[in-house]
């Protein structure tokens, strides 16, 4: 036997949809957020290699310049975190842009668990999004949509 199916009052359906687009709004401004991280980054690492050059340290009194090693491996560190944050970002907008269609719950569910991990910001996100997007409301608002 299937369970009935459950109808939401007026007043829910409106609550639920204020909630998604507030959702879908601060996922776009993590995306966002995580974009102009990808700015940071390319500042630092243009410090970082300035400093770490050869050049910088030649001025300096009893001055070693860090070994090659150091600074390829501080490039693919860079380069790692920038590939992230781009990752980040993209799955941000498109769980944005998921949330205001009513469509891939359960991926927007999974990038509220990975926002987790970015404190304090992204886990308040997470964990609203999870807790909205668990409602037994929202799960028959997502199936009407689909259907």
């Amino acid at each position: 036997m299937t369970p009935p199916p459950i109808l939401a009052n007026p007043d829910q359906q409106r609550k639920d949809a204020e909630h998604l687009k507030l959702l879908s709004i601060f996922h776009f401004i993590m995306g966002g957020l995580a974009l102009v991280g990808i700015l940071f980054l390319v500042f630092h690492y243009f410090m970082m290699s300035a400093f770490m050059s050869p050049e910088f340290w030649k001025t300096q009194k009893n001055g070693h310049a860090p070994p090659p090693e150091l600074i390829k491996f501080l490039t693919v560190a860079y380069l790692f975190g920038g590939f992230c944050l781009v990752l980040g970002g993209a799955l941000n907008i498109l769980s944005g842009l998921f949330l205001r269609q009513r469509r891939h719950r359960i991926f927007s569910m999974v990038i509220a668990g990975l926002n987790c991990l970015q404190v304090p910001l992204g886990t308040a996100l997470g964990i609203f999004t999870i807790v909205v997007l668990s409602r037994d409301s929202i799960r028959h608002a997502y199936e009407e949509s689909t259907a």
